[in-house]
């Protein structure tokens, strides 16, 4: 973010990486974040994706949300509403709103 040091997505990627391999959750969302929007590392919808997965599966809601968004829009990986379903509703149940609303979208209870 630049706080106290000269802004570089370059070099939050690799302190997110070292941090992620050790398995920080939070270190993970960040870099499935880089990598679909391509800050600082060539934009890969598949290295988002496991990247979100690796932090979804340890509880980060937004990762979970944003797992379901790559599902139900086919970034990164095979097109599966059930699938997206699937990680909306572990979204939703942390209260993320945007996670219930797509739940609602895909006619999901």
């Amino acid at each position: 973010l630049g706080q106290g040091v000269p802004q570089s997505d370059s070099r939050a990627v690799k302190w997110y990486l070292q941090a992620a391999k050790q398995g920080f959750a939070q270190a993970q969302y960040n870099l499935g974040v880089m990598y679909e929007q391509g800050q600082g590392v060539p934009q890969s919808y598949t290295e988002a994706f496991n990247w979100y997965q690796k932090a979804a599966e340890q509880g980060i809601a937004q990762a979970q949300y944003n797992l379901g968004v790559m599902y139900e829009r086919e970034l990164g990986v095979s097109q599966s509403y059930t699938e997206a379903a699937k990680w909306f509703r572990e979204a939703a149940k942390q209260g993320d709103v945007e996670a219930q609303q797509a739940l609602q979208r895909l006619g999901q209870p």
